[in-house]
């Protein structure tokens, strides 16, 4: 037999098979899962095979690629379908996404041999109400723990009232409080303790949220439980700060449904599908072309076009394969219309589109009713594009932080990218490896990353080329990278001769594009105590990390941490000096009854602590760094006090 990968199962298949198990089943599900997951596979046609031993086989039916049913699991054992076996699969088995409504226009990337664009920026939730704003300053001396967030439910008993349009209804809350409960316990038992009964568990109340038209909450339920799983088996590309960030997006939008009403319910609410819209007759200018290459194996290239008024939208082609592929689409035909262009032919040229769709994050659509034919481009030096460098950095970098904060409302817009002109200074050593460190406008130091380590890819190479010209000065295109020094990584640049533009990760610059040797080195511009110089706020991060792994009981054991405390109060961050006192003390605090016994721990009370220092901890570093883009004099060598950062948004005033 050859190995085959299993099928997607829809969420509420695998939630009913745990459900159904026996208590005592229930104990040996992970074994089982662990198990099955060393088991040879096979498929043949819609079914998957699974050899439990040499005399039983388990089978996982999926029409169209899903196993949708819990009759379409099968297996052979003396114990079916009672067995646990059954169950076992479809936890070992990938979360299907809920199929989606049809949208009103496909993405170029939906096309038969492409999936949707997997390194789309992911929308993320807004700060909960729960979360002390960063510029509040309580005494030094208050510790008080802020209120676990309070989800109204609509028990059986409870009349049913009709809700007013913009509000919540008893079903979306008493959906969301399921999802704040899963996304709790989670919490409270950690990766190690958070097996397929808590993950089936987050996949039921995901399902719940779904049907209940709640889908932003139900992606980040499954998004949690992939991210579990990935943990729990060992990927390599698994990082605790995804899980955080999953976990504080499922808990940040659960406590949000039973508070927000108008615009913000809707934005809590979420879209189960991206809409395009019409956009009548557009002319295009392409800006450039970059490599699309994913973790989950994904390849394929994104190309950046400029509207005449502007605005950036993007064509794309991005489909398992990897980098070959993203190699190989970077010179096939665009999809949209009836172009000829290439994907680095369009991001030097240009398009006259008629009938055009875009999506909010400004993906142009490639339905039947889009017409496109080949127009003239414009240089970097020329209108529209000439204007996307007449920004100041500072400005630019704090519309694309908006972008790509972990917490920024859905459907906000906007883009990551950066337009500088800078001075090359010259390579920088770092703990990560090697950057370029350059110098833009209002002699604020950037360092310049690679975007793609990939030795197939030509960014590393560029990188390491354009270090040996100090004093050249470009024209550049970079990505931010959240930090609290000026970093992006850096996408395209004028040619060095002026004369042309480079895609740095197609392109292979040579020794002779560079200016003559010569060139005199500068040093980094010196702005000792800089944003962010000395910050103790890893202090507060590296507790809210810690808990996610080994969950609640294991922060409580961590031990005292005034002393932490009292350094950050010392670096002007008392409300993060609180937050930490009063998560910990929550970690550690478990009451007991009349007789001495141990009482239930307060999850939901511990999950408020643990949402209220994430959503502060993300705040604070993006204040650190936008202030890091400002150019004049330097800040405070202890870092930013809490009255320098922005408060965030849907927090008390």
């Amino acid at each position: 037999m050859t190995a085959a990968p299993l099928p997607p199962v829809a969420p509420e298949v695998t939630a009913t098979l745990v459900e159904d198990l026996s208590p005592r089943l229930r104990k040996r599900l992970d074994a089982a899962v662990t198990k099955l997951g060393s088991r040879p596979t096979h498929r043949d046609g819609d079914t998957v095979t699974i050899a439990v031993d040499d005399d039983t086989e388990l089978r996982l039916h999926a029409p169209g690629g899903v196993v949708a049913t819990v009759d379409a699991i099968t297996c052979g054992c003396l114990l079916a379908p009672a067995c646990v076996h059954r169950a076992a699969a479809a936890s070992a088995a990938p979360a299907a996404d809920p199929a989606p409504e049809p949208a009103a226009e496909p993405a170029a990337e939906s096309t038969p041999d492409a999936a949707p664009d997997p390194a789309a920026q992911p929308a993320a939730p807004t700060v909960p109400d729960s979360t002390p704003p960063p510029n509040s300053t309580p005494s030094l001396g208050d510790t008080t723990p802020p209120t676990a967030p309070a989800l109204a439910t609509a028990p059986p008993s409870t009349p049913v009232t009709v809700p007013a349009p913009d509000e919540a209804t008893p079903a979306q809350r008493e959906a969301a409080a399921a999802l704040w409960s899963a996304g709790a316990a989670v919490l409270e038992a950690g990766v190690a303790g958070a097996g397929a009964v808590a993950q089936a568990a987050l996949l039921r109340a995901a399902h719940t949220a779904r049907l209940r038209q709640l889908p932003r909450g139900a992606s980040a339920a499954l998004s949690v439980v992939t991210l579990l799983r990935a943990a729990r088996a060992g990927d390599p590309s698994y990082r605790t700060a995804d899980l955080v960030t999953a976990l504080a997006e499922l808990l940040g939008t659960a406590h949000r449904v039973g508070t927000a009403s108008g615009a913000e319910l809707a934005a809590v609410r979420g879209r189960a599908r991206r809409p395009y819209s019409p956009d009548g007759s557009l002319r295009l200018y392409g800006l450039f072309t970059e490599p699309v290459v994913t973790d989950s194996g994904h390849g394929g290239a994104r190309t950046w076009v400029v509207t005449a008024d502007g605005r950036l939208c993007t064509v794309g082609d991005v489909a398992p394969g990897g980098v070959g592929r993203a190699l190989g689409v970077a010179d096939r035909t665009v999809r949209l219309g009836d172009t000829a262009l290439t994907h680095r032919e369009l991001g030097r040229a240009g398009l006259a589109v008629s009938g055009a769709t875009v999506s909010p994050d400004g993906r142009l659509g490639a339905g039947k009713g889009v017409k496109a034919v080949t127009a003239r481009g414009a240089a970097w030096t020329e209108p529209p594009l000439a204007a996307l460098w007449e920004t100041p950095p500072a400005e630019q970098a704090a519309r694309a932080l908006r972008s790509v904060s972990r917490y920024a409302e859905p459907g906000g817009g906007g883009s990551d990218l950066l337009f500088l002109d800078i001075e090359l200074l010259g390579a920088v050593g770092e703990s990560g490896g090697t950057c370029l460190l350059a110098r833009c406008d209002g002699g604020v130091p950037v360092r310049l990353a690679v975007a793609d380590d990939d030795p197939a890819l030509a960014h590393r190479d560029n990188l390491m080329l354009l270090a040996t010209a100090p004093g050249t000065r470009l024209r550049i295109i970079g990505r931010l990278v959240p930090a609290p020094h000026p970093r992006l990584t850096l996408l395209a640049c004028s040619h060095p001769t002026g004369e042309s533009t480079v895609d740095l990760g197609f392109d292979r610059l040579s020794r002779a594009d560079l200016p003559d040797p010569g060139a005199p080195v500068h040093s980094a511009p010196d702005r000792p105590g800089g944003p962010g110089a000395e910050s103790p706020l890893h202090l507060l991060e590296r507790r809210v990390e810690q808990t996610v792994p080994a969950g609640r009981a294991a922060l409580g054991m961590l031990g005292d941490v005034t002393a932490e405390a009292r350094r950050l109060r010392r670096a002007g961050l008392p409300t993060a000096a609180g937050l930490l006192t009063a998560l910990r003390a929550s970690a550690a605090r478990r009451e007991r009854d009349l007789f001495g016994r141990l009482l239930p721990a307060d999850t939901d009370g511990f999950a408020a602590h643990w949402l209220a220092a994430t959503r502060y901890t993300a705040s604070v570093a993006e204040s650190l760094c936008a202030a890091a883009w400002e150019p004049g004099p330097a800040v405070p060598t202890h870092g930013p006090t809490e009255a320098t950062a922005p408060r965030p948004a849907g927090s008390p005033r």
